[in-house]
């Protein structure tokens, strides 16, 4: 079997935020239909991820204006180009995530996430369980569904 390498795959490259960004300026970036992650850097090093999810539970949780470094997801599970796509998902399921940073000696190069790896895996591989919560990854364009095929794509 030949295993193919996140070097072949096509990385997004998302804006990226430092730690101490006002969490207001970071879902200015996640409105945007075309950013689902910001990976968070310091001194050029990720040292965590944001997203949508992550704004929700701050706004459930807290009446105040943290900086991303209070709502950020971190430590953060990294891969390298190096790295095979079935690795890949393997780290995504077992981590619960849905985005993995890749990241080599040079520092960070971009954002893999579960619908990118759909064109190179069986659908059983990227089934992935996140705050009990399943996420399946169906071939169709690289577009994220619920398990039970229902759109959130529209809520918006």
């Amino acid at each position: 079997m030949i295993e193919t390498t996140l070097s072949a795959a096509d990385l997004r490259s998302p804006p990226t935020v430092p730690p101490a960004m006002p969490v207001t300026e970071a879902a200015e970036y996640l409105r945007r239909p075309e950013v689902s992650v910001l990976p968070v850097l310091d001194d050029g090093s990720v040292v965590g991820v944001v997203t949508a999810s992550d704004l929700v539970a701050m706004v459930a949780e807290t009446d105040g204006r943290p900086s991303v470094r209070t709502i950020m997801s971190s430590p953060v599970t990294t891969v390298t180009p190096e790295t095979t796509v079935d690795e890949a998902a393997t780290r995504m399921r077992t981590a619960g995530v849905k985005h993995l940073p890749v990241v080599d000696d040079e520092g960070y190069r971009g954002v893999l996430s579960a619908a990118d790896l759909a064109p190179y895996l069986p659908r059983h591989h990227l089934d992935i369980e996140w705050r009990d919560d399943p996420l399946s990854i169906e071939s169709d364009g690289g577009r994220e569904h619920p398990p039970d095929d229902r759109r959130a794509d529209s809520i918006m």
